[in-house]
């Protein structure tokens, strides 16, 4: 079954701890937290403090997806926030593997996300020392955006990459994701679905989470 990591960055910031709440009793796996410096990306989102206010009452693991430069100045305080997974930019990191290599050794799985015009062939000298490639659907820096189409391709080649060198990475998509295209993503090989818009965005965000994870 589909893993489902709902976007933090679409809940009502007014009341994140009923938000984080209802996303503890619900059946998503992870919860996706965007931080953005308005450098990297023209959005600023969350800091540490709301992090930390997150992680106080979050019963489920932390995703975190650092859309900022110089995402090794931060992964000792992301460790002490309690973060599961970090992931960080292909096109922020000159030296991806040593950031990499910090993100695992205090603990945390290592993850990579590429940008919709960055190609999949950039991983294949590093995809050992992956846990996670995050696949953009849309251009990063802000949410509610139209899905890309060609990521589903993106996905299928991925996936392709992962047989071809026995990685265990898993394949997450953040962007655009809601029934449809999640099933699209699906059964072009993804693992893991970051939906932000579909899930606040519903009637009942609980029972829009079991749908998305019975799409598979």
């Amino acid at each position: 079954m589909v893993m489902i990591s709902p976007s933090m960055l679409s809940a009502d910031f007014g009341n994140l701890r009923a938000e984080t709440e209802m996303l503890n009793n619900s059946q998503c796996d992870w919860l996706h937290i965007d931080v953005m410096d308005g450098v990297f990306v023209p959005n600023l989102t969350f800091g540490f403090p709301m992090m930390e206010a997150v992680a106080r009452h979050a019963r489920k693991p932390l995703d975190v997806h650092l859309m900022i430069v110089q995402p090794e100045k931060f992964i000792d305080r992301l460790s002490d926030v309690g973060a599961y997974a970090v992931s960080v930019h292909y096109e922020a990191c000159p030296h991806l593997h040593r950031v990499l290599q910090s993100i695992r050794a205090k603990g945390m799985k290592a993850g990579v996300v590429l940008n919709p015009a960055t190609p999949v062939s950039v991983l294949e000298d590093i995809i050992e020392d992956v846990d996670l490639v995050v696949l953009m659907s849309v251009n990063p820096g802000y949410g509610g955006q139209k899905f890309i189409p060609h990521t589903v391709k993106k996905v299928e080649r991925l996936r392709a990459l992962l047989e071809e060198t026995g990685s265990k990475a898993l394949i997450e998509v953040d962007g655009g994701v809601n029934r449809g295209t999640g099933r699209q993503l699906i059964e072009a090989g993804a693992d893991v679905l970051v939906a932000g818009t579909a899930v606040f965005g519903a009637s009942d965000p609980a029972d829009e989470i079991i749908a998305l994870k019975n799409l598979a």
